[in-house]
């Protein structure tokens, strides 16, 4: 098949939630907030008929068209009081200043190779958290997820992961789960909804895994019922498959089910949680299971290289801002309800999901992505919000949409304010 590129957009588009869709950016063309990878075309019905760019479909490009240089992207952005977008952490070097500081203040002691009280006791709070025998931080979250799918599949002898069509794995991984270990993917399910248990009880190929997204980022933070959830716990286990969860973004679920982070993860053989998406640290993760399949983790680390000889620069940045990230989701949830309450009452605007399940979700706007990008620039100027990160033309003539995402951002202003300032982009419309 050949290579095609798109965005989240194009998903959303393409499960019917919008009948149209939006290209990726090429590789080189990444956002320079983030951006949205690339990715190529998988073989599922989801896909079917979508041009492939040498088809007469122009790739947009993303970044800063309206601010001109990166540095006067960043110094725009970073002058913002306020943000609907996810911040990212200041990259003037406080913040490792700020990691030091704490752990002087905790009179911490580093780690050799990971081996140290202070990692090893954030791995055991972890673990309990999450209801399992052990953890194991992991430099990233690709690394801890490409292990946790290897373990399954030489424990079971089956090379074969069943994922939802957006899966992490598969989208913005550049394969790594095919290349490095030989596993095969088996698209589970239509893009336009979870992974369900009947999904992998319908599959004509034989799952040694499940890797499940909690909640699925390309819907925009859609999440199973509590009794779909069970369901799929269930069918897996009757069927002899190990389930896999891709937590980067569980925190913020756990207020939908209104159930500790244990119940959650009952039932699932392995998770992965990140810590930088939300939780605000500089990177890192942890892979969490049983005590044999952890000690196997920890050989696995260190085969792709992960066995830093300091984690705890990366731990200590987790561990400093992990319990205030947590307790502060539910409001996030509860703001995030209110706003996209408030952006959905103008006809012009789109939001999906709508009531939104977390605190994240995506907006369809009619006009161009670069007249969206001028006015958030000039919103930034003249408000100092930044509301928006960039803006992905969709197959829809007219219609592009961007990702939203409440979170410490948005202090020291209020949903009304934040809507204002999100709508005056219409203004350019």
């Amino acid at each position: 098949m050949k290579d095609s590129r798109f965005s989240r957009a194009e998903f959303l588009a393409l499960t019917s939630l919008l009948a149209g869709s939006t290209l990726f950016p090429k590789r080189g063309d990444a956002a320079p907030d983030g951006g949205t990878p690339s990715l190529r075309t998988v073989k599922s019905p989801g896909l079917a008929g979508v041009p492939a760019p040498d088809a007469g479909v122009a790739t947009p490009k993303a970044g800063p068209a309206a601010a001109g240089s990166q540095a006067e992207y960043e110094q725009l952005r970073q002058g913002c009081t306020a943000s609907l977008p996810v911040r990212s952490t200041s990259g003037d070097g406080a913040e490792y200043a700020r990691i030091g500081e704490w752990m002087q203040r905790q009179k911490l002691s580093s780690d050799v190779y990971g081996n140290g009280d202070f990692v090893q006791a954030f791995e055991k709070k972890l673990a309990d958290l999450l209801g399992f025998e052990d953890a194991c931080f992991m430099p990233t979250g690709t690394m801890a997820q490409l292990i946790a799918l290897r373990i399954q599949a030489d424990a079971s002898n089956v090379r074969t992961v069943g994922v939802h069509p957006s899966s992490h794995h598969v989208l913005h991984e550049d394969d790594a789960y095919a290349v490095l270990h030989q596993l095969r993917a088996v698209y589970l399910g239509p893009w336009t909804r979870p992974l369900l248990a009947e999904d992998v009880a319908s599959s004509r190929d034989v799952l040694g895994s499940v890797s499940v997204e909690l909640p699925v980022r390309w819907l925009g933070g859609q999440l199973q019922t509590w009794e779909q959830l069970q369901e799929l716990k269930r069918t897996c286990r009757d069927r002899k498959v190990k389930l896999h969860m891709d937590g980067a973004r569980l925190w913020e679920s756990q207020p939908f089910y209104g159930r500790s982070y244990a119940d959650l993860c009952k039932g699932f053989d392995s998770v992965y949680v990140s810590f930088y998406k939300m939780v605000g640290g500089i990177g890192g993760a942890m892979l969490v299971g049983s005590r044999d399949f952890i000690q196997q983790a920890r050989v696995w680390r260190h085969r792709h290289g992960g066995n830093l000889y300091h984690l705890a620069p990366l731990v200590a940045s987790a561990a400093m801002r992990f319990d205030a990230a947590l307790a502060a989701i539910p409001g996030y949830v509860k703001r995030a309800k209110a706003l996209t309450a408030l952006l959905a009452a103008d006809s012009r605007v789109t939001v999906l999901p709508q009531p939104v399940q977390t605190n994240m979700f995506h907006v369809f706007l009619r006009g161009s992505p670069q007249a969206y990008n001028r006015q958030r620039d000039r919103i930034a100027r003249e408000d100092r919000v930044w509301v928006a990160g960039g803006f992905g033309q969709t197959r829809v003539p007219g219609v592009v949409s961007t990702e939203l995402q409440v979170s410490e951002g948005l202090q020291g202003i209020s949903d009304a304010d934040a809507a204002r300032a999100f709508l005056r982009l219409l203004e350019a419309a």
